[in-house]
């Protein structure tokens, strides 16, 4: 079994870094995105609290992810729980200017061989695609 690790391309969020960091600490903000056309046909049965998320993934089987550490303004980590497969993620926010927060998301597995062959295009696609999501859900529109 071997680590691999995942990172999302760098997020523009049209928002301040201390917003950002509030709605994303508190997991039960995240309901917004149970309805998304992008998500709907990958993610099931999600359900939340504010420390943690469960799901179940197509093709994967139910996964959870609970909040390990936050740092303020900075960064939340995640630690799977009830997943076959021991994952941590990262959200990394860095504010550059006023109403202008960068966002990335790392994701570091330990995967099986055969297990990595089999999603490591999906994970690939699916960091990009939260990150997108993320960003544009959470930046505020221009006046």
């Amino acid at each position: 079994m071997s680590q691999t690790t995942y990172e999302s391309d760098i997020k523009t969020i049209s928002s301040s870094e201390e917003v950002v960091f509030g709605i994303l600490s508190d997991l039960n903000n995240l309901r917004k995105f149970q309805d998304n056309p992008q998500l709907g046909d990958k993610l099931k049965d999600i359900e939340f609290n504010t420390d943690s998320c469960n799901f179940t993934v197509e093709g994967f089987g139910k996964v959870g992810l609970q909040i390990i550490e936050r740092e303020a303004f900075k960064s939340i980590k995640f630690e799977s729980t009830n997943a076959p497969v021991k994952v941590n993620l990262w959200i990394q926010l860095k504010q550059v200017e006023e109403n202008d927060t960068r966002l990335k998301l790392t994701l570091k597995a330990e995967l099986p061989t055969m297990i990595k062959m089999m999603v490591d295009k999906k994970l690939k696609e699916g960091i990009n695609m939260v990150a997108d999501l993320l960003a544009k859900a959470l930046s505020t529109p221009n006046p």
